[in-house]
């Protein structure tokens, strides 16, 4: 949600001068983003002086004689040559072929900053054998798998080798980086340091020394010099003990310590990730722009194809081609920079271990340099070689996305704000007065009582539970929104707990942390205690949080988190957590620790029974085990709806897989045509909501035009229909990890026509979707990839032969989703007005046909709510069709039976007519069946076969 200066004018019981203040400076917000209100490289002194750093010969150099062998690791010690400063390289093989760099300071001053494991991390990673095969004078070479990793000791720098090709390779530019921690020194300090070295230089009398003596006593200071750190000229640069930004003074009490290296992707053109960002997939070149930031923050109304921060951080890159997937995750909490530029692989290097070059041609090259303002070089190598390697060993890092409850897959309505339970009421019986299903309704900051949290306003919702039995009763959910930050008001009950049991982060002096938000001064829970989150989970019970119940979820905004008298609207960079660290070192894992606290509340309340729903707009790597995200506060604008692809492709290839943009745009009025086609593009997207802005129209769908809500209706309505497409999936993204919208290279790696592709995508494998993003065109390219395979057409089942891209006509009623041929996908098609009444409703299953007549599908059902799944009580069922044969069988062994049967079977691609389908159910005599064949369509319907989904059967059609 982004600033509004009326808002925050009400969010206050007076108005203050420096309320007014606010105002005044925040004013350009209904305008648009102002970026002067967030930095530039060369605003932020670390990004400066790692960004200066010149390729060539690395200052660090590896002393060979320090290796200490483990079974699966490999330490060393390196010296920087230019101050002999010394650090510890650890090298780890880890199992599920991966493996994990981690560089630090021998002994630094004080301990730096390291994510403890089980915060990101789901457990210390597995170890897997590291042997040494081979060490010189100037190398080590280690090999895990089939990767040999040469450790190069002057200069610098590490080399992953995979079935004899280059594949990750760091400081081969030599821009590693580390500002070992220092204490400061004054100027006093320095001109002490200065005599005691005149004075301590050998005296030199007119009589000149015996040779032997000169010789003994320069190699006894060159020992002495070697020994011992030296005063560095960088200790004067500005930026390294106090910054300051506008106003904002940052007071950097610890001094520089900031962290970078380069890491190249031999062999690669292309590389992804790192989001967020509202940029293309494919990531660019920042040569002339400022790097990719990674700094969660608020930036509403944001703008478009920069690398500016946003709300979340998840510093994991993918680089793909046609031979193989690879990964990095850059585990660091602080702010990240990362820069890229396209290049040729080092030849001459190469070619001294392996015969890397085939003729006379460069070998491409990508190269990242990234840099953080704290804690340790700490990198995750993921070897892959295929995407959904990658995807399964991030996962075994950080967690998969838990299945979500039915409901969440489908349709929510929000606006900020609903203004009273009257205004509810009347908007949930206009879905059913119009025929529109919908499952969850949001409310805003304007239900509590003045911005106070977990609390309502009672003049305008006087009766919570009654509003709440109402929806209730129609099998819909209520979400209300919890942010962190909380009102100093010392007779609100919230604020005086956690200020009575020292919750509260604290500002650089100790006392506690006073920050400007929705209800004015405010004050922030440290969630990254684990106390404080246990604290803040208890505040959902139904007997805590009054007028709510199991059918109340939660979203959480503001998490980055927003401070609007903050610098770049945060909070102090020297603000102090409760266990000491400086917030510099956890900004952005701070938004996550939120959204897992509150998800723990939602399970406490149920006894951890029903699957929890909370959104949360700030994200890390490893929120994906909390739930969804979404892409903040977007704007009603045709650029908007078409940035929605290319970001949520980003955040599903590093594990954000429940992610989804508000439908409509936050900020502006969208016309009918543009709003008729986010519903479209909305509804094949994971997350799908619509959401505005205080100030907007109301644009709830039968406030449009007939046509246009007739249109939106059946958008809903499709959505619905693959509800149980969309949870199978998300189902199997929980098991391997991989993303539920993917971009096309997943399924065609060696498809390089898809390597930069972002304006269409598959669902799962099965289903290629491109949403129509541009105003009033009446036609549009449609690429169907995959030669010798065939794609249909969802709606009137029309072929399309894959290797080849079609111009389609783009009406305002169309969808353009297609699937797959070899694919069976399973749909429900009877309309209720919420998924929870679907429960028990029939299946219809589409067989679309390869052109071998081959086809296979799965379909995964449970309660669709509860956490009783994990138990076991579930039914996974594979069908099969092959040899004018469809066959359904189990892939789990479980007693768990659901009421739900098969309606329908339509078989899309058959090519000739059968004389009639007989259907053998386990345990049954056959039978015939009623089916009709479609010869213009070459579409089979089969009626009625009337059997429970979890049966035993085979189908054969003669």
């Amino acid at each position: 949600m982004a600033l509004s200066c009326a808002c925050l004018l009400r969010s206050t019981m007076a108005v203050h001068w420096h309320v007014l203040f606010y105002c005044v400076c925040l004013l350009s917000v209904v305008l648009g983003v102002s970026r002067d209100n967030f930095k530039t490289c060369d605003q932020s002194g670390f990004c400066k002086r790692q960004r200066a750093m010149v390729p060539g010969h690395s200052h660090y150099v590896v002393e060979l004689s320090s290796i200490n062998m483990t079974p699966s690791s490999l330490e060393l010690e390196v010296v920087n040559k230019k101050n002999n400063v010394r650090f510890k390289l650890e090298l780890y093989a880890l199992a599920n072929n991966m493996a994990r760099i981690k560089f630090n300071e021998l002994s630094p001053l004080k301990p730096r900053y390291e994510i403890p494991i089980g915060d990101v991390l789901v457990k210390e990673p597995v170890l897997q054998s590291l042997k040494l095969v081979s060490q010189d004078s100037n190398s080590i070479t280690t090999v895990f798998e089939n990767t040999r990793v040469v450790i190069t000791a002057n200069p610098f720098r590490i080399d992953f080798i995979t079935s004899d090709q280059p594949t990750v390779s760091f400081n081969t530019q030599g821009l590693l980086k580390f500002e070992h921690l220092r204490k400061k020194q004054g100027l006093l300090s320095r001109i002490g340091t200065s005599i005691y070295s005149w004075f301590s230089t050998p005296f030199r009398t007119a009589q000149p020394a015996e040779p032997a003596q000169e010789a003994a006593a320069e190699n006894q200071e060159e020992k002495k010099e070697e020994q011992a750190p030296t005063p560095e000229a960088e200790n004067s640069e500005p930026d390294m003990w106090e910054e300051t930004f506008k106003s904002f003074v940052d007071s950097k009490p610890n001094g520089p310590s900031s962290v970078g290296i380069d890491i190249s992707f031999p062999g690669f053109e292309h590389v992804y990730g790192i989001p967020e960002h509202a940029d293309s997939f494919a990531l660019k070149s920042t040569k002339s722009t400022d790097p990719y930031r990674l700094y969660n923050l608020d930036v509403f109304e944001y703008e478009l194809y920069n690398p500016m921060a946003l709300y979340g951080s998840v510093p994991v890159m993918l680089a793909h081609n046609e031979q193989k997937t690879v990964g990095v995750f850059w585990q660091n909490a602080a702010e990240t920079w990362v820069d890229i530029s396209s290049n040729v692989a080092d030849k001459n290097f190469f070619n001294k271990m392996l015969d890397f070059v085939k003729g006379d041609q460069d070998i491409p090259q990508i190269d990242t340099h990234w840099f953080s303002e704290s804690g340790i070089i700490d990198v995750f190598v993921m070897l892959g070689p295929k995407p959904q390697d990658v995807f399964s060993q991030y996962a075994s890092l950080t967690g998969t996305t838990p299945l979500p409850p039915l409901y969440a897959l489908s349709y929510h309505q929000s606006r900020w704000n609903y203004n009273d339970e009257e205004d509810v009421r009347n908007v949930d019986s206009n879905f059913d007065v119009h025929d529109i299903p919908y499952d969850v309704l949001w409310l805003d900051i304007e239900h509590t009582d003045g911005k106070r949290y977990f609390t309502w306003d009672s003049a305008k919702f006087p009766n919570p539970e009654d509003m709440v039995a109402n929806l209730s009763s129609k099998g819909r959910k209520l979400v209300t929104i919890v942010d962190p930050h909380i009102k100093r008001d010392d007779n609100y009950r919230i604020y005086a707990e956690a200020k009575q049991k020292n919750l509260f982060i604290k500002n650089k002096d100790g006392g506690e942390y006073d920050g400007w938000c929705w209800p004015g001064s405010s004050s922030w829970p440290d969630f990254l205690e684990p106390a404080v989150r246990q604290w803040w989970a208890s505040k959902f019970d139904p007997s805590e949080y009054k007028g709510t119940n199991n059918d109340v979820v939660t979203w959480n905004d503001m998490n980055e988190p927003s401070v609007f008298n903050g610098p770049e609207i945060t909070l102090l960079k020297d603000a102090i957590h409760l266990s000491g660290w400086e917030h510099r070192d956890v900004h952005n894992v701070y938004g996550m620790h939120q959204h897992r606290a509150t998800v723990e509340g939602q399970a406490l309340k149920t006894n951890n029974h029903e699957r929890s729903f909370v959104l949360s707009r700030s994200f890390f790597a490893g929120s994906q085990k909390y739930g969804a995200i979404w892409t903040g506060d977007n704007t009603g604008e045709w650029s908007h709806l078409k940035i929605t692809v290319p970001m949520m492709l980003s955040l599903n290839v590093v594990g954000m897989t429940f992610s989804g943009a508000d439908v409509g745009g936050f900020f502006r009025n969208p016309d009918d045509e543009l709003l008729t086609r986010w519903y479209q593009a909305g509804a094949f997207q994971p997350f799908f909501r619509l959401h505005s802005h205080l100030d907007t129209k109301r644009r709830e769908p039968w406030l449009l035009p007939e046509q246009n809500k007739n249109i939106i209706r059946a958008a809903v309505h499709t959505r619905y229909t693959f509800l149980p497409y969309w949870y199978t999936v998300f189902y199997q993204s929980e098991k391997t990890g991989s993303p539920v919208m993917m971009p096309l290279w997943v399924e065609y790696p060696e498809d390089s026509t898809t390597f930069k592709m972002d304006d269409q995508y598959l669902i799962g494998s099965a289903l290629l979707v491109k949403p129509v993003v541009d105003q009033g065109i009446a036609t549009m390219d449609i690429y169907f990839p995959g030669k010798g395979e065939v794609w249909y057409d969802i709606l009137d089942f029309k072929t399309y032969a894959g290797g080849q891209t079609v111009k389609v006509d783009t009406p305002l009623d169309k969808i353009h989703a297609y699937q797959r041929g070899g694919h069976i996908i399973a749909r429900k098609y009877r309309m209720r007005r919420s998924s929870t009444f679907m429960k028990n409703d029939p299946f219809t299953l589409f067989v679309c046909l390869s052109t071998n007549e081959i086809s296979k599908g799965q379909l995964y059902i449970d309660d669709y709510h509860s956490n009783n799944y994990k138990k076991g009580d579930f039914v996974l069922r594979e069908f099969v069709f092959e040899n004018h044969k469809l066959t359904s069988r189990p892939l789990n062994k479980s007693s768990y039976r659901s009421k739900e049967w098969l309606e329908r079977i339509i078989i899309v691609g058959l090519v000739k007519m059968p004389r009639k389908t007989t259907m053998h159910v386990e345990g049954s005599a056959p039978q015939d069946l009623d089916s009709q064949y479609f010869t213009e369509t070459k579409v089979l319907v089969i009626r009625k076969p009337g059997v429970n989904i979890a049966d035993n059967w085979t189908i054969n059609i003669e």
